[in-house]
């Protein structure tokens, strides 16, 4: 990315000024949280003899998606997409839980199929929207900050720092809250750690992408955009 061909702007400079892409990196990020929760949490699946919920393999697109926003468009920009996926997340699981409750038609078949794949408990709901919230903001936060201590050098550093801290805050909430009591304390601590290594490492694997993704985008905004005077209280969802 020739950085000769972008301009350097504060966040809170950029005012009225069209912006190409975040719309649909909006309407991407949105997606990938929701698919990810509906299909990829229902099942659990063995390679190689490690077993993991499906769900792993394209939640963290999404921490992808939120580092690209961040990098980009800065850190308002990006809670504005972590609060717009958190509202649809709370409709899916309000939708899930009165299409599940609705009696079935006579000579339905398949109420438990269906019950048993949307019908998540409320702690479970309560859990993924807690740690989605926490991880993603913080993730985004750290990612800023990093942004402005190395005044824009080393994108893999942000990447993959701010998923280390955002993906951590995300599993130390959403496993203790959703399966405390339930497992044991060893299942939960173990099921943590792993998949918290797991979202990692798989961030640092698509570092290629996020780099041609970020290069892609800023480059066709024209903008570099730092959040050095962002109020980065995560309670707005203004600009």
């Amino acid at each position: 990315m020739s950085k000769g061909t972008l301009r350097r702007v504060d966040a809170g400079q950029l005012g009225t000024r069209p912006l190409r892409y975040y719309d649909f990196l909006m309407a991407a990020f949105v997606a990938i949280l929701l698919l990810s929760n509906l299909i990829g949490a229902a099942k659990l699946s063995t390679l190689g003899g490690f077993t993991f919920g499906a769900g792993i393999l394209f939640f963290p697109l999404g921490y992808v998606l939120g580092d690209v926003l961040t990098e980009v468009y800065g850190y308002a920009r990006a809670r504005r997409c972590v609060w717009a996926g958190f509202a649809a997340m709370l409709f899916m699981a309000l939708m899930s839980w009165v299409v599940v409750a609705l009696p079935p038609a006579d000579g339905w078949p398949d109420q438990k199929a269906y019950e048993a794949v949307f019908g998540s408990t409320w702690r479970i709901v309560f859990a993924s929207l807690c740690a989605f919230w926490a991880g993603e903001l913080v993730n985004s936060f750290v990612l800023a900050k990093m942004k402005l201590l190395t005044q824009g050098r080393y994108l893999w550093t942000r990447t993959i720092g701010s998923t280390v801290v955002g993906q951590g805050v995300d599993s130390l909430l959403f496993y203790p809250l959703a399966f405390y009591g339930e497992w044991t304390n060893a299942q939960v601590l173990t099921v943590m750690v792993t998949n918290w290594a797991m979202k990692v490492l798989w961030e640092a694997v698509l570092t290629p992408v996020t780099y041609a993704v970020v290069g892609f985008v800023k480059r066709r905004e024209g903008l570099d955009i730092y959040d050095g005077a962002t109020n980065f209280t995560p309670f707005k969802t203004s600009l």
